[in-house]
């Protein structure tokens, strides 16, 4: 049993969406980093935020693969019953119900035809964002020298990220990280900012 505090913070993790998303999407099945940001449309770095965040709860934990990358996991579920007291209804109090229950009628209509059209623009561009991994898996292995390289690129493509980020993401021990970023950074393909790392080239530099 939750103390009152102990329930103030899992009150506090479900209060964001994208956290109920992953727990949703792991209660089907355990799942990586890059799993769940390409199912979840999120950014992998937010991903790994959150997975950090649940795992602290100890909501989440996980299991290593035979590449050393996490396998997440619900390591407790979540269960919440709240009891609602309906209180006494006057005549203009049911008007107004009416009313407003027809405006959200209306507005749900709305934002599922809104959804529609961005669920096929988003399908467009998961389909060019497929094309440009392959074209660069293509040509990388023609410039790079490993698969590891080209990895670690397609991950900072996302977006900026820290080495043990780029760890969590790409599953490469701490040897193998080193030397590929030693490598792209010698080949101007990645700079080093504050600890963080990014493709060179993305803002300007």
């Amino acid at each position: 049993m939750l103390d009152q505090a102990e329930v103030a913070r899992v009150l506090d993790i479900l209060g964001n969406r994208n956290r109920r998303r992953i727990i949703e999407l792991l209660r089907q099945k355990p799942c990586f980093v890059t799993e769940i940001s390409d199912r979840l449309m999120l950014s992998p770095k937010a991903v790994i935020e959150h997975l950090h965040l649940m795992e602290r709860e100890d909501i989440l934990s996980f299991r290593l693969d035979e590449r050393r990358r996490k396998y997440y996991f619900l390591a407790n579920d979540i269960s919440i019953i709240v009891n609602l007291t309906r209180k006494e209804e006057t005549a203009g109090d049911q008007a107004d119900r009416s009313i407003r229950f027809r405006q959200s009628l209306t507005t749900l209509r709305r934002l599922v035809d809104a959804r529609e059209e961005m669920n096929e623009s988003l399908r467009t561009l998961e389909k060019n964002i497929d094309m440009q991994i392959r074209d660069i898996v293509q040509y990388g292995r023609d410039l790079l020298d490993s698969d590891d390289e080209i990895n670690m690129l397609i991950a900072l493509a996302h977006c900026d990220l820290t080495a043990p980020e780029l760890a969590d993401l790409t599953g490469l021990p701490e040897p193998a990280l080193a030397e590929g970023l030693k490598n792209l950074t010698m080949k101007k393909m990645v700079n080093m900012d504050d600890r963080t790392f990014r493709l060179r080239g993305t803002n300007g530099s």
